[in-house]
C-alpha cells in the first residue's frame, strides 16, 4: 500500500497549492525546476537565515553528510548544535575538492609550500575502519563494501584500529596502467558478470582524517600525511612534500597513463565539500576541431534554444563523420542565440528532440580525454567536453579524424601531423 499511500500524499499536497505553487513543484519533482538552488547557494542561505558563520554550516554539512540536518540544527541551536558534529566512524565525511589550475607554475605560485601527488583517472574512495568493520564509500557517499571486498580486507588489514581514509581506487593492466575509468567503475554496482567480478581494485591513499581515535581534520596537511605514512606506507598516491622537481612529478604522471597532478597546501586543514584553493589540480588541455552533427533542444533556462550539441570526427576513408559525443557546456547566452537562429539553415530533418544537419560547422572543443564507449559507433567518446568556439576559418576536411580521438584514450598521444590534438 506505499505506493498508494504516496499518490494520496501528492494529490493532497498539489490540492492545497495554488496554480504557481503546483508548477512549481512538478518541476521540481521531474528535475525541470533548475533554478539555481545548488547546495552551495543553499548552504549560504541557511546560515544567513539562522545568523551563523557560514563557514560553521559547511563544517557540520561536512562532517553530516546531510543538508536537512545541518539546516534542522543551524535553525534551531545556533552554532553551539552546528559543533557538536563531528567524525563518526562508519558515516562518510563528504570529500574535499580541488579547483583548477591554468598550468603547474600558476599553482606552485599561488601554493609556494606544497605537496605534488599523481592525479590519478580512478575513483574515489573513503574507507571507515572500526577494528574488524571497514566500510567503503564513493565520491557521492554511496556505500559500496560489498562490490569492493578486496579493498576493504586490505584495510582491514592495515597497522590500527580505527582509522577514515581518503583516496583513489583504480583497475589496473598487467603493464601496470591504469584501466579505462568505466572499468573502475562497474566494480561499484551489483554485477553477476565475473569478468567485471574478477577485476581487482588496487586503493592509493592521499590523506588520513581520522587516526586511532585522534580526528585530524584540522591537522595541516603535513601531519595528516604524516599519520597516512605511517598506517598506510604501502598503498600512497605516488608525489612528493616539496620536490625538487614537480614538473618531473607531472611528465610522470602523464607518462604513465595518468590526468596530471594535484598541487596542495601543506598547511592546510582538510576543508570538504568545497573547491577552495589549498588544492589544484593541474590537468593538460587537449582540443578539437569537430564536426557538429545536430543540436538538440535545451531545458529549462534554455528552453526554445538549441543546446547540446552532437559531435562527430572526420572518417580519414572519406566515409560520413563518426559521432563521438554531446556536450551543452561553454555555451554562453549568445552562442545559444547564435545556434538557434543559424543552425536550422542547416537542418537536413528533425524529430521531437533534435535538428539534424549538414556536416558543414566546425567547432572547437575543450576536452579532458576520451575513453572507450559502445554507444557510439567509432568505439570512443570523449569526456568533459566543452565548446570553446566556432572556427568558420576551417572546413569539414580540416576537422579532427576518428584516429585522432581514438589516440588520446588513456596513455596515448595525436597522431603527428593531427590537425587538433593535445
Amino acid at each position: 500500500g506505499s505506493a498508494a499511500r504516496r499518490a494520496d500524499l501528492l494529490r493532497t499536497l498539489l490540492g492545497r497549492a495554488t496554480h504557481e505553487e503546483q508548477d512549481f513543484l512538478v518541476r521540481l519533482l521531474t528535475g525541470e525546476l533548475r533554478q539555481g538552488a545548488l547546495e552551495g547557494v543553499m548552504v549560504e542561505a541557511v546560515a544567513a537565515t539562522a545568523g551563523v558563520p557560514a563557514s560553521a554550516v559547511r563544517r557540520a554539512f561536512m562532517l553530516s553528510g546531510r543538508l536537512p540536518a545541518t539546516a534542522h540544527a543551524a535553525l534551531t541551536g545556533g552554532v553551539t548544535a552546528l559543533e557538536h558534529f563531528g567524525i563518526e566512524l562508519g558515516r562518510p565525511v563528504r570529500p574535499m575538492l580541488a579547483a583548477p589550475a591554468g598550468s603547474l607554475d600558476d599553482a606552485l605560485t599561488a601554493i609556494p609550500t606544497a605537496a605534488v601527488e599523481y592525479k590519478l583517472d580512478g575513483a574515489r574512495i573513503q574507507v571507515h575502519r572500526t577494528g574488524d568493520d571497514v566500510r567503503v564509500f564513493t565520491r557521492t557517499l554511496r556505500e559500496v563494501t560489498a562490490s569492493v571486498g578486496e579493498l576493504a580486507d586490505l584495510v582491514r588489514s592495515l597497522p590500527c584500529t580505527s582509522a577514515v581514509l581518503d583516496g583513489e581506487t583504480l583497475a589496473l593492466t598487467d603493464e601496470g596502467r591504469p584501466r579505462p575509468f568505466q572499468e573502475t567503475m562497474s566494480r561499484f554496482g551489483s554485477t553477476r558478470d565475473e569478468q567485471v567480478r574478477a577485476l581487482l581494485l588496487r586503493p592509493y591513499f592521499f590523506d588520513c582524517l581520522h587516526l586511532d581515535g585522534t580526528d585530524l581534520l584540522d591537522a595541516p596537511l603535513r601531519e595528516r600525511r604524516t599519520a597516512l605514512r605511517r598506517v598506510a606506507p604501502d598503498h600512497l598516491v605516488p608525489g612528493a612534500a616539496e620536490p625538487e622537481d614537480p614538473s618531473a612529478i607531472l611528465t610522470a604522471s602523464l607518462q604513465d597513463g595518468h590526468e596530471g597532478v594535484l598541487v596542495k597546501a601543506l598547511d592546510s586543514p582538510y576543508a570538504a565539500g568545497r573547491r577552495g584553493r589549498a588544492w589544484l589540480k593541474v590537468k593538460p588541455a587537449h582540443t578539437l576541431d569537430l564536426v557538429v552533427l545536430g543540436a538538440e533542444w535545451g531545458h529549462g533556462r534554455r528552453t526554445g534554444t538549441l543546446s547540446n550539441l552532437h559531435l562527430g570526427a572526420r572518417d580519414p576513408d572519406g566515409g560520413p563523420p563518426v559521432m563521438v559525443g554531446k556536450t551543452f557546456k561553454g555555451l554562453t547566452d549568445e552562442l545559444l542565440a547564435w545556434q538557434t537562429e543559424t543552425l536550422p539553415r542547416y537542418e537536413t530533418h528533425r524529430d521531437g528532440w533534435t535538428v539534424y544537419l549538414r556536416p558543414e560547422l566546425v567547432v572547437e572543443i575543450e576536452l579532458d580525454g576520451a575513453q572507450v564507449s559502445r554507444r557510439y559507433p567509432g568505439g570512443v567518446a570523449l569526456r568533459f567536453a566543452r565548446v570553446l568556439r566556432y572556427r568558420p576559418d576551417k572546413a569539414p576536411a580540416d576537422a579532427d579524424t576518428i584516429d585522432a580521438v581514438r589516440a588520446m584514450l588513456r596513455g596515448g598521444t595525436a597522431p603527428a601531423g593531427s590537425p587538433g590534438g593535445e
